[in-house]
């Protein structure tokens, strides 16, 4: 290798970027703002074939996408050393679910994710909710919308070694 050669990063298999998307719970999802991306943290779930995302019903997100549905997801896991790491971006359009009983079981995995992850009652407050409120006000309540993402069309994984 050449002194100035460009060291690439190695792709992960499928298998490795389902375990990570599956590890992880946060990502960040970038729309198309106005005159830049707009980028969001939103809470996900992954069944193995399907991302959901669990998102207040409120601010720029939901404007930028009602008028363009298409984004990129951005999942990371890394050391805070940075001694290993692991990304990927998927590209695809969401679609709200509104299928109420499709969005009630839906909710209804987020609770339980919330609980066998022992998030902080905080997470609330990201949700359009109080933390006096209990978790089921996320199934009961509609201050949050439940959206899927559907026909990806590309996905780009990488990891350290």
């Amino acid at each position: 290798m050449e002194k100035n050669d460009i060291v690439k990063l190695p792709k992960m298999e499928k298998a490795e970027y389902d375990k990570l998307i599956s590890k992880q719970y946060l990502c960040r999802v970038a729309f198309r703002g106005g005159k830049y991306p707009y980028i969001a943290p939103l809470l996900y779930i992954f069944d193995g074939n399907y991302m959901y995302f669990l998102s207040t019903n409120y601010g720029k997100k939901i404007s930028f996408f009602r008028e363009y549905p298409y984004v990129l997801v951005e999942i990371e896991e890394y050391e805070k050393d940075f001694s290993d790491f692991s990304f990927m971006v998927l590209s695809g359009k969401l679609v709200h679910i509104a299928d109420e009983e499709e969005d009630e079981q839906i909710r209804k995995d987020f609770v339980k994710m919330i609980k066998e992850r022992n998030l902080s009652k905080n997470i609330m407050i990201a949700l359009g909710h109080s933390t006096d409120d209990s978790l089921e006000s996320l199934i009961k309540e509609k201050r949050s919308i439940v959206w899927k993402l559907t026909d990806v069309e590309e996905i780009k994984a990488f990891k350290k070694s």
